[in-house]
């Protein structure tokens, strides 16, 4: 028998684990979201399944921030800043109907390889509704557009042999496939405009920027499926600072030898890009970027030469454990200055061509759909 002497040393170790292990809680209620998916007893409403993400958990709770953070950047106005006596503005920013029209400039950077798929559509829909403000972008991210006016891009396997692919004269973009006669095509229709823009920069002393070559390429397409298209139209920059890292540097390569002399400068567009943002004042800004490389950097970048944006989402599915910015979350960005310490951010990681339609539907579309 255990003496009471004994049972009550029992119950005092017990009661010191349980204090240990079910320590006092913290209350969340009232201060944190509860937990709680979509209920398909409510039927199949995707919007509402969308808007349950937020409280889904994991990335499906990061993609809900991302789609919070997007719609505050579209909806802030300078109007929603008070102002502050002794604040050195214009008479025109202390005018609340000015106030009420100053919006948020947004920069929206992507990968090449999102243009090969089918989030080119996105991109085009949001440039042909003038819903961002400074596009960048990889050379891929240039020549796909153009190349899929002129030809079709193939569903393929991410599994399909490279060499029996190549003997097919067929070139594999993760599970896409791009036929080599597309990149003929695309040099039969291109090197005659460079043969143009070189008589022009003789004739007419242009200076020639890669901005500049893209808003000409964007012209001369004249095709409404082309993102680059409706940018010349609508005015929106599109920049590419590595422009000869892809199908349009091999152009510019062979174009050197038939027509040498041809000039494009990019210190001309790295001061315009960070342009965008320096002389974005009064106007917040707002970074949307997908994938990583030369677009998150150069974005980042520009943004750095304002004291920050105010606003960022990235989505893409690097790591930052090797050190590499595509992997960077946005609190390394803050460390640099290129995102201020007060912005809204989040990172999603995931593939973009899932992520960034249910992003677009629940933000850029909605907010069109609404408007008079």
């Amino acid at each position: 028998m255990i003496s009471e002497a004994g049972e009550a040393a029992a119950d005092d170790t017990l009661a010191s684990i349980r204090s240990t292990v079910m320590r006092d809680s913290e209350t969340l209620e009232g201060n944190s979201r509860v937990i709680q998916g979509y209920d398909f007893n409510q039927g199949v409403d995707y919007s509402e399944m969308i808007r349950s993400m937020i409280t889904t958990g994991f990335q499906a709770t990061n993609l809900g921030e991302a789609i919070e953070v997007v719609n505050d950047m579209l909806d802030w106005r300078l109007s929603d800043e008070p102002l502050v006596e002794g604040e050195d503005c214009s008479e025109e920013e202390k005018e609340l109907s000015y106030r009420q029209s100053v919006r948020c400039k947004v920069f929206l950077g992507f990968t090449s390889n999102l243009v090969s798929s089918g989030v080119r559509e996105m991109i085009r829909y949001l440039a042909e509704h003038n819903m961002v403000d400074v596009i960048v972008t990889t050379t891929g991210g240039i020549e796909e557009d153009l190349i899929k006016c002129l030809a079709h891009t193939y569903k393929g396997d991410f599994s399909l042999d490279g060499a029996m692919l190549r003997s097919k004269g067929l070139n594999r973009i993760g599970n896409l496939l791009v036929p080599n006669d597309n990149y003929c095509k695309f040099e039969d229709w291109i090197i005659p405009i460079l043969d143009k823009m070189l008589d022009e920069q003789i004739a007419e002393n242009i200076l020639w920027t890669p901005s500049k070559l893209i808003a000409r390429l964007g012209k001369e397409i004249n095709n409404p499926s082309s993102y680059l298209y409706w940018a010349y139209k609508n005015n929106v920059p599109v920049f590419c600072p590595g422009l000869t890292d892809g199908s349009l540097g091999d152009m510019l390569y062979f174009h050197s030898f038939h027509k040498p002399g041809l000039i494009i400068d990019v210190v001309q567009d790295i001061r315009a890009m960070n342009g965008e943002a320096v002389h974005a004042k009064p106007r917040k800004t707002g970074m949307i970027i997908l994938g990583g490389g030369i677009p998150k950097h150069h974005i980042c970048n520009a943004n750095m030469m304002r004291n920050g944006a105010d606003y960022a989402v990235f989505i893409n599915t690097a790591q930052e454990f090797d050190g590499s910015d595509s992997g960077a979350r946005p609190d390394e960005a803050v460390s640099w200055g290129k995102i201020r310490g007060s912005a809204k951010t989040v990172k999603v990681h995931c593939d973009a061509t899932i992520a960034f339609p249910l992003l677009v539907a629940e933000t850029f579309a909605k907010k069109q759909q609404r408007s008079p």
